[in-house]
Formats: structure tokens, C-alpha cells, sequence
């Protein structure tokens, strides 16, 4: 379907109530034959940008309002919402929940609502921040296109001053606010890696942080400095009742206008493009570390200009995700806790810093099963001199039948049949066979039988 036209049946049919109107009534003052509204309104034809233009001229309308699925994230929103183990017996597939959102968008709506506040009624609101932040961030797909065309175009007028970043960043920071970039020693911040000292007109930077780290955080500086008051109002249009997720959501806002001053949008996609998705070119090129490079890989999604869907996460040495960011690329393998074991992620830590990359079969929680090429590496804090460094797998994921394009994906067979087949980890996970399976799923009936072992711990029925 054209993305000029598109299905709006109950948001008509709404309308038309609200106005008190017969479907002959309405179809004549919108110039069009009355069977041509009923079945829009049935969502059996689409509604043109025509339409949706005399609408707002005839009716005290906004247009803004036929798009409800944009409030959910779209199918791709509730099919996250709806990977919940709680409706894993359900085997709600995406064509249901596609028909759903058309057909009862605002349904739909109080659906996301209440799940988003805590799942059932009467239950206080979910108190996560991070949960509260991660649902914001998916609803806008990770990409908000004001804050990019904004560091783009700082990021031109620095080219234009000094071809080094850093050293453009730091001029910036002199000229336009006053402040100096210092490099300190470890035992002067010892627990800080960046500090604003308005006294001294200082941006403090600790040793321990590399260049990249360095231009990053220089980078997040002015973003506070120079987009604070679009930023906030970004987290303020959340309307988090949790103050710490307010926070939280500013500080992945600061972040992102960050790495897309360093990986300006219309260089970085063509840099993409040339390049086959060579993370490791792109890093040299850009000057930034892998994780900065897999973060701005999910937030490719401009209109006319966007690059492949990818997926993104963090997880530690127990497979615990520390962050998860599905972009565009409607995937629910990071709605667990934990990462299953069977998938090679996990791998990473054995052969720090080089690339293990796997095709996997992931089972839905509908019933269903979704190919993807992942590939992962580890990333490590800039920890303390003598001392232990923090170390994490850095995930990115794209559809299989994308991955072709990929400069990491050469060589590797993309065929469904020799991916490996994992789950969203073991307590939600119903794969019979499994013989990683070290919990049974939660819910599901335990069957035992005395006379004879099965090939895994656990037999059960879903």
C-alpha cells in the first residue's frame, strides 16, 4: 500500500458519529458516493491523502488522530506487548494483530495502556524506570528525526571549521560556551568520567576514557548544552509519572543526539551503504567505539532514507540484559530477561573483541518461528587502573533475508534450515527438545514417567 494512503475505518466512523451523520450525509459534503465511505469505513478501502485533506477542511479534525497505531508502536508494538508470557497459550500471530489495530484502533490503545501501566487493572503502575524508558524508546522506534536533522546540521558547521572532531568539538565548547576541555589524571576523579565544573568553566574529562570516548562525551556536553530545551520537551510529551524515568529517557535523548553528531545521518548512511555495513570500517571511519556504532544501527529509519532494520542489545556474562533496543526490526527476542543459551552471543566472552556471528531460528511465543543473523562482540568499561573492567556482549540482529548485504555476512550460509533454533530463554521457552534446557517453562504441565529418561530434564505439555 502506498504510504500516502492508508487504512482509518473506525477513525471515520467516529467521526461521523461525533458529527451526527448518515453515511450519505457525510460521503456528500466529501464529494464521494456513499458505498465508497462504507467501505473505507470497513476498512475495505484505504483512505487516500485526498480525503484525509477534505476531511480537515470540513470537519474540526485532526489528522494526527487516524494514526492511533503510532500511540502503540504500531503491529510491531503489540506484538511486543503481547510476547508477555501471559498470553503465550494465545498464539496470536501478526496477521491477527495486524487486523486488530485496524479494525479497533482504539481498543488497541487501552489495551497498550493498561499493559503499559502494569498489566491489569487495579495493579498500580509499573514502577521500572528502565522498563518505563525502554517502552518509549520502542514506541518511537528509536528515531526521532528532529534531533537528528539538528546534529546534522551542527555537524556540517563543524566540518566546515576542522576536519579533526575532537578538536572541532572542544572548539565549539570554547567559542560558543565558554568552557574548556581538561584531561585529568585518575587520582583527581577517581570515581567520575566526565565533570562540568562551571566554576573553573571547565569540561573535565578522566585519563581512562580513549579518543572516541572522549569525543562521545564531549559530544553528550553539548548536546545538554545546545539541545536541553528539545530534549525536554521530547521527555516531557512521555508523560512519565516516575521522575527517575524522566531522567532516564533525557539521558538516552543526550545520547542519541550524540552519536548522531558523530555519525551525521546522510554521511553515515551513504558511509553504510558503500561499505556493505562494515562495522569495523565504519568504527576506524567515524571514529567511534562498537557499541556507540551498534546504538546509532537502530536508529536508521528516515523517511526516504532508511537503511536496514536492526536490533540491538547488551547483555553481561549471565545473559542479563542491560539494554535492548528493537528499532525498526519488530523483533521479540528481547522481551526475556535473559538471553537464551543456545545462541552464540554468549560465546563473545571466550574471544574478547572479535566478531561471532550465528543464523538462529527464534520460536514465538504465537507459535511461530522468525529467522535472523546475529552477530555479536565485547565491549569493556573504562574501568581503573590495576583494577577489574567491566565487560559486556554487544549484540546487533537483522531479518536473514536482509543479511546478504552485510560485509560480516559473507561466507555464511543464510539458509533457515541450518539456522540454530533458540527461545526467549528457558522459563518461556516451550521447545520440547532442547538439550541446553536447564529450567522448564513456567506454566506448562510437568509430565513424568518412571520406567524410562528422556533425552532432556523435563518433559511437559504447553
Amino acid at each position: 500500500m502506498a504510504e500516502n494512503a492508508f487504512l482509518a475505518g473506525p477513525a471515520i466512523r467516529r467521526l461521523r458519529r461525533r458529527e451526527g451523520l448518515t453515511q450519505a450525509a457525510m460521503a456528500a459534503r466529501l464529494a464521494i458516493s456513499p458505498s465508497y465511505l462504507n467501505l473505507i469505513e470497513r476498512n475495505q478501502r484505504p483512505l487516500s491523502a485526498r480525503l484525509v485533506v477534505q476531511l480537515a477542511e470540513t470537519f474540526d479534525f485532526d489528522p494526527r488522530s487516524l494514526r492511533q497505531d503510532e500511540a502503540v508502536g504500531g503491529v510491531d508494538g503489540l506484538r511486543r506487548r503481547l510476547a508477555d508470557e501471559r498470553f503465550s497459550d494465545l498464539a496470536i500471530d501478526r496477521d491477527e494483530i495486524a487486523e486488530w489495530l485496524a479494525a479497533a484502533p482504539q481498543a488497541a490503545l487501552a489495551f497498550a495502556r493498561l499493559y503499559d501501566a502494569g498489566g491489569e487493572a487495579g495493579n498500580a503502575p509499573a514502577s521500572d524506570p528502565m522498563d518505563l524508558t525502554r517502552r518509549e524508546i520502542e514506541r518511537w522506534r528509536n528515531h526521532f528525526a528532529d534531533l537528528d536533522a539538528a546534529a546534522e546540521e551542527l555537524a556540517d558547521d563543524l566540518r566546515l571549521s576542522n576536519a579533526d572532531i575532537g578538536a572541532a568539538l572542544a572548539e565549539r565548547l570554547r567559542q560558543k560556551h565558554q568552557l574548556s576541555l581538561r584531561v585529568l589524571p585518575y587520582e583527581v576523579m577517581p570515581d567520575a568520567l566526565r565533570r562540568l565544573d562551571l566554576h573553573a568553566r571547565q569540561l573535565q574529562l578522566s585519563e581512562l576514557l580513549d579518543q572516541s570516548s572522549r569525543n562521545f562525551q564531549v559530544a553528550l556536553q553539548l548536546a545538554m548544552l545546545e539541545q536541553g530545551e528539545a530534549i525536554a520537551a521530547l521527555a516531557d510529551g512521555a508523560q512519565f509519572a516516575d521522575r527517575a524515568a524522566w531522567r532516564l529517557f533525557r539521558r538516552h535523548l543526550a545520547a542519541y543526539f550524540a552519536a548522531a553528531l558523530l555519525m551525521p545521518y546522510g554521511r553515515f548512511m551513504r558511509a553504510c551503504e558503500a561499505t556493505g555495513y562494515d562495522l569495523a570500517l565504519l568504527q576506524r571511519r567515524f571514529n567511534v567505539g562498537f557499541e556507540q556504532l551498534a546504538h546509532r544501527l537502530t536508529t536508521l529509519q528516515r523517511v526516504g532514507q532508511r537503511g536496514l532494520p536492526f536490533f540491538m542489545a547488551r547483555i553481561d556474562r549471565a545473559g542479563q540484559f542491560s539494554k535492548r533496543y528493537a528499532g525498526a526490526s519488530g523483533t521479540t527476542m528481547l522481551e526475556s530477561e535473559v538471553a537464551c543459551p543456545v545462541w552464540n552471543i554468549h560465546r563473545a566472552f571466550e574471544q574478547a573483541g572479535r566478531f561471532q556471528v550465528q543464523t538462529v531460528e527464534f520460536a514465538e511465543t504465537d507459535g511461530q518461528t522468525s529467522h535472523w543473523f546475529t552477530l555479536a562482540r565485547t565491549v569493556e568499561g573504562s574501568g581503573a587502573p590495576g583494577g577489574e573492567t567491566a565487560q559486556f556482549s554487544v549484540i546487533l540482529g537483522l531479518e536473514a533475508t536482509l543479511a546478504s548485504q552485510l560485509a560480516q555476512a559473507r561466507g555464511l550460509s543464510l539458509d533457515p534450515v541450518q539456522a540454530a533454533r533458540i527461545g526467549p530463554g528457558c522459563a518461556r521457552c516451550h521447545r520440547g527438545d532442547c538439550l541446553q534446557r536447564s529450567l522448564p517453562p513456567r506454566g506448562a504441565a510437568l509430565q513424568f514417567d518412571e520406567r524410562s529418561r528422556g533425552l532432556t530434564p523435563f518433559q511437559f505439555v504447553r
